[in-house]
């Protein structure tokens, strides 16, 4: 007989043996590679590995060396899978090698010694290696070269590796679930003859019996592993899932059968066929599980179908065609009409409408001509554009997206943790059930009565129900909420927002447009003063706040002279809040308000303080400038409100919800903001810091806040609140460090988005509901033995269905229907409102 590998268990071909000494004991082995796997397990003191691995289970021999693994090192490379070029960097590298439990403890254990690794943790499910390392202290080329050594190819993680993954796991349930069919079959034959007479010949009994029990070892063998496996690697973790009690009813059945088998004189039928018949069952739901589940959140998959994967790149000698992934910054693309944008980018040449509906979710055309941003996977509907590239892959505004609504649907639901928590205790509950129903049935009847009726409760059990009714509604919702403008980034987040009590809102740029414009400004009586209105231009476009923006834009209309005005102040500092501060020329000069220059000592000229209050009622916000501690001038600016602000303020209202304007604008504009949208609570002149201390101190007494925003002062404020809204047209800061961003721009997205929560925990709860009600219902059947284990196995994976389905059903949230019916309903609502 062929000598078998130490390390993967494989036949040593003839002549093939390579031998080489592991702790002072000679072995042998099929290959170079797996000698020098063996070695390196050895030598990192990992040799537990090989107790850990599932017995009988033999590994695979090695895989080659990932190729030129020396290529990620480059910062070029590595932007395509790594968000940050910092110090310290993250990356999701994929392993086709593993296989099981041990791998991962190996994995994991071998990567905690690595200098420089901060974090290693690996997804069984999907074969991920999540690495977080410092780039100063090791390379991501030694991390591979550390899991080669050990066995394990691996290559930063690609969509479609990903996607490759799922297939070849579904082809292989799809395999084992057929090999069931075949087997069940043909066994079905053989119990069809015993059935109708041919068990009173004793000698065609036992002839059958054994081809039954070579069909069913085969079968429980190959199409049965994933439920063996699946049990074997609970018990080993010293935990009980759902495979341990399908395991308990395969082998109760197997083993009794065998004894039927064995005894000639045992009086007792052979159940080969039922446990084919519900291992068969039970595949056909688990197959039908993955498909249902896919398709509930595959929204984040299509995502990534939106973003093309080749560009025409512009080059001296034409148009090449090129892999996005190839592309460099600064590049420049061309789009054609009808094509989709493959990068985030600047149009630098021609103009043409755009469709960014999956982005924003509203289907409305959109103008670009040269100077304006366009988004990767967004659709080029009429003009020949020239793009400049700004980002790609998962960089651009779409694979954030992508990979935010990833970690939603990976992320946990407090109610989800507890349903984790009870499971183990339900399996637990169901095995002595099981016991209990074997052991009354064997005392009240007979042995087969009371085997036929455990095993019946071993299978009818689901906590499989119990344990998607959290998640599958949870990644449904996030999924599609994505699709529809509503990127939600945690997904206990809609757990959390049905109980906020009070919604704060900034002002500028989230109850406004944040399209401010230059309404006035004085010089002082001197408007003829170009130097100083060159030096006020030059200091606010180095600040990302709307209202310097605005500034510019109405400065550049006032005076054409100066569109194409691009300098640089000497120094520039921004004060959150309170205004900026820079030296341009031999002059320092102060923008900002009025309360901010005060406390520089500086005076304010009544006349232009009374002007201020004048303005104020009209809800203009001024801007005063000071050159070397004097004014010099005062501009007025005002913000158009969004027009579905009163509308999203009087839904709220609507669900007895509280809601306060908080802004770092003067109190007399706040307030008249606030009489326009219908009255609210007003908190004004209220700095960034005081921000976080207000939204502190409404916690404290009680209340769960929502923050609404999207400037950078937000920022500490959006962090501290129970459940914060960003608006996707605000700053990257604000979006970072938000729960929810509006990418639709859309203010009403934060009802929406209250309901969203709602309708889920609704879902949860009735998905909850009908599993407990499954249990309550069947388990006494099942343990009164009025239900067989074939019937057991119909009904168990039709629960784990029933709640796929059920939340399924939240992708009509957003149905064209549903959104109008909600908005009609507001809008009759606010016209009795008003009368």
């Amino acid at each position: 007989m062929a000598e078998s590998c130490y390390h993967c268990g494989q036949p040593i071909p003839s002549g093939e043996t390579v031998q080489i000494a592991i702790q002072n004991t000679s072995r042998n082995f099929c290959c170079h590679g797996c000698a020098g796997v063996c070695d390196a397990i050895h030598e990192a003191g990992m040799e537990s590995f090989y107790r850990r691995t599932p017995e009988g289970e033999l590994l695979s021999p090695p895989p080659p060396p990932t190729q030129d693994i020396e290529f990620f090192d480059y910062d070029e490379v590595q932007s395509q899978y790594v968000e940050g070029l910092t110090q310290q960097r993250e990356i999701t590298l994929v392993s086709e090698a593993i296989h099981c439990a041990a791998c991962i403890w190996l994995i994991e254990h071998t990567l905690a010694k690595v200098d420089g690794i901060k974090l290693a943790k690996v997804n069984f499910t999907n074969k991920q290696i999540k690495i977080r390392w410092d780039n100063h202290q090791t390379k991501l080329s030694d991390i591979i070269k550390s899991l080669n050594r050990i066995g394990y190819d691996a290559i930063p993680y690609d969509a479609s590796v990903s996607d490759e993954a799922f297939r070849k796991a579904n082809r292989d349930l799809l395999y084992r679930l057929g090999f069931a069919g075949f087997a069940m079959m043909n066994v079905m034959w053989f119990s069809i003859a015993l059935y109708t007479g041919a068990d009173q010949d004793s000698s065609f009994r036992q002839y059958f019996h054994w081809i039954e029990f070579i069909i069913a070892t085969m079968a429980l063998g190959y199409s049965g592993k994933p439920f063996l496996q699946g049990a074997y690697t609970s018990l080993k973790s010293r935990t009980v899932g759902m495979d341990v009690s399908i395991s308990l009813g395969l082998l109760v059945t197997y083993f009794y059968s065998i004894w039927v088998t064995i005894d000639p004189t045992h009086s007792g039928n052979a159940y080969y066929d039922t446990m084919i018949d519900f291992m068969f069952l039970l595949l056909i739901g688990r197959y039908l599980e993955t498909i249902s589940k896919n398709k509930a959140i595959d929204s984040s998959r299509r995502l990534m179908d939106l973003q093309p994967k080749v560009a025409r790149l512009e080059t001296a000698e034409g148009i090449e065609i090129v892999p996005v992934r190839k592309l460099q910054l600064g590049q420049i693309v061309f789009v054609k009409p009808g094509d989709q944008f493959p990068v985030d980018g600047t149009i630098v040449k021609g103009a043409g409408n755009v469709n960014e509906s999956m982005l924003s979710g509203e289907s409305r055309e959109i103008y670009k001509q040269p100077g304006n941003k366009v988004s990767a996977g967004t659709l080029n509907l009429d003009g020949a554009l020239s793009i400049e590239v700004k980002n790609i892959l998962q960089n651009t505004a779409l694979g954030r997206i992508i990979h935010m609504v990833e970690d939603a649907q990976g992320s946990k639901a407090p109610i989800q943790c507890t349903a984790e928590k009870i499971m183990p205790w339900f399996v637990s509950t169901v095995i002595v059930l099981s016991v209990i129903t074997f052991s009354f049935w064997m005392i009240k009847l007979d042995f087969e009565t009371a085997m036929i009726a455990a095993t019946a409760v071993l299978i009818i059990t689901c906590p499989c129900a119990f344990g998607l009714a959290t998640p599958m509604a949870t990644a449904v919702a996030t999924g599609v909420s994505a699709q529809n403008g509503i990127l939600i980034k945690n997904g206990a987040v809609l757990e959390i927002l049905n109980s906020i009590d009070h919604f704060v809102f900034d002002k500028t740029g989230t109850l406004t447009k944040g399209q401010m414009q230059l309404m006035s400004l004085d010089l002082m009586g001197n408007d003829e003063n170009q130097t100083l209105i060159e030096a006020i231009l030059t200091i606010e476009q180095q600040s990302e706040h709307s209202v310097a923006k605005a500034i510019v834009t109405g400065l550049q209309q006032r005076y054409h002279h100066l569109k194409h005005l691009h300098k640089a102040p000497h120094w520039f500092q921004a004060h959150p809040g309170k205004g900026v501060e820079a030296k341009q020329g031999a002059s320092h000069y102060l923008i900002g308000t009025a309360h901010w220059l005060q406390n520089y000592g500086i005076d304010l000229p009544e006349a232009l303080v009374a002007q201020e209050e004048q303005q104020a009622r009209l809800g203009q916000t001024s801007v005063w400038v000071a050159q070397d501690e004097q004014i010099v001038a005062i501009l007025f600016l005002e913000d158009e409100i969004r027009e579905d602000a009163a509308e999203t303020l009087f839904r709220l209202k609507q669900r007895g919800k509280r809601v306060t304007l908080l802004s770092g604008d003067r109190q007399e504009v706040a307030e008249t903001v606030a009489q326009r949208l219908g009255g609210m609570e007003v908190m004004a002149e209220v700095l960034p810091e005081q921000k976080y201390a207000t939204i502190e101190a409404l916690q404290k007494t009680g209340e769960k806040v929502a923050m609404i925003g999207d400037g950078i002062n937000d920022a500490p404020a959006l962090a501290r609140a129970d459940v914060s809204f960003a608006l996707g047209s605000g700053t990257d800061v604000s979006m970072d460090c938000a729960d929810l961003v509006l990418i639709n721009n859309e203010l009403r997205s934060v009802d929406t988005a209250v309901a969203l929560s709602e309708r889920t925990l609704k879902t949860i709860k009735q998905n909850i509901a009908s599993s407990i009600i499954y249990n309550i219902t069947m388990v006494p059947l099942a343990m009164a033995a009025l239900l067989t284990p074939l019937i057991a196995a119909i009904t168990m994976p039709l629960s784990s269905l029933v709640v796929i389905g059920n939340a399924a059903r939240l992708r009509t949230f957003f149905s064209p229907k549903a959104i109008e019916q909600r908005r009609k309903i507001a809008h009759k609502a606010m016209q009795q409102g008003e009368k």
